[in-house]
């Protein structure tokens, strides 16, 4: 792994459709890292899919679940990590991705998401009479909170490898970054 690549935990968040998952797998194994997903482990743990766990149990009890999912997740050595669409759009559980994480906000068009994401029919806040309405609120919605993210990527059109790379490439400009404004920072105090 090369040098100026964090060692901290690195986690994808974004809106459904974006390649969180896909993405998150290609920069795990390019990055010799284990690759979690967030919707996958909660599936694992609770033995329900998440459309199941969303319509018998509701929002609020899955994001909890979601919530302490993460926060566990987060104390393995580092990890990639691809989160739920409303992870981050969650107070307590963006405390707890940018306290043990490295954030990276996949960022897609409108188009580009409702192609991807009308593949399937897995997507429980989708399942409404105009899903493309919904997808366009959620993105004005969410999209403020998402930009809280340490770094913003833009998916790139085309195979995931290209977003990989570009997520990469983004790291890297943040260490170096963060490491100047270190030095800065220790320059001032002395």
């Amino acid at each position: 792994m090369s040098p100026d690549i964090t060692t901290r935990p690195i986690a994808l968040i974004g809106l459904m459709g974006v390649g969180k998952t896909t993405v998150g797998r290609r920069l795990a194994k390019k990055l010799g890292r284990e690759f979690y997903d967030s919707d996958e482990e909660i599936e694992q743990a609770s033995g329900r899919s998440v459309a199941g766990y969303f319509k018998d149990h509701g929002e609020a009890a899955f994001r909890a679940g979601e919530r302490r999912v993460i926060d566990r997740l987060l104390t393995k050595d580092p990890i990639v990590l691809a989160t739920g669409g409303g992870a981050f759009i969650q107070k307590d559980t963006r405390a707890i991705l940018k306290e043990k994480s490295l954030t990276i906000w996949l960022k897609g068009d409108l188009d580009t998401l409702m192609a991807r994401v009308s593949r399937n029919n897995k997507r429980p806040l989708l399942q409404v009479d105009d899903p493309r309405a919904k997808l366009a609120e959620l993105m004005r919605e969410r999209h403020p909170t998402y930009g809280h993210a340490d770094i913003t990527v833009n998916i790139a059109k085309g195979p995931h490898i290209r977003t990989v790379n570009k997520v990469i490439r983004k790291i890297k400009a943040y260490e170096k970054a963060s490491k100047k404004n270190e030095a800065k920072k220790e320059e001032i105090e002395t």
